[in-house]
């Protein structure tokens, strides 16, 4: 086996494993909250980039301004989007999470590292070290390669 498949073969079981279990937990989750997953989707969109303009959503979803409109307009009327004006432009709105929709996407992310909680208890105290460790230098390594 040769230095590079020694480590790129482990790191591809745990990311099969890791997205199968991730995607899961999202999938569950977003069907016990009664969104679609493109829904909740767009919900973790403004948590982790901010208010943006229903362009934005349109673009990174890849979907026509009418399919945007329409996924927006069911979280609005569900309390979890809230519509303000665009001090850049008073003719355009701006999209953020309500109160009701932060407390979702959170809720969410606390179900998906749920299970990430279970399989840590499952190590030793010296496993749990070195399992940090590596993840560490994972981390950095995949964060570097996003700064090139």
């Amino acid at each position: 086996m040769t230095k590079s498949t020694q480590i790129t073969q482990p790191l591809r079981e745990w990311m099969d494993v890791f997205m199968h279990r991730s995607m899961r937990g999202w999938n569950q989750f977003a069907k016990s909250t009664g969104l679609s997953m493109p829904q909740f989707s767009i919900l973790m969109q403004l948590h982790y980039k901010g208010p943006c303009g229903m362009s934005e959503i349109s673009e990174r979803f890849d979907v026509s301004a009418a399919a945007a409109s329409q996924l927006v307009d069911k979280l609005v009327q569900a309390g979890h989007i809230e519509r303000t004006e665009d001090p850049s432009d008073r003719r355009a709105k701006l999209l953020k999470l309500s109160t009701n929709g932060a407390k979702l996407v959170d809720d969410g992310i606390q179900e998906r590292y749920r299970w990430m909680d279970e399989l840590a208890s499952k190590f030793s105290a010296a496993e749990q070290t070195k399992v940090s460790e590596a993840l560490g230098l994972l981390t950095e390594a995949a964060r570097k390669l996003d700064q090139k």
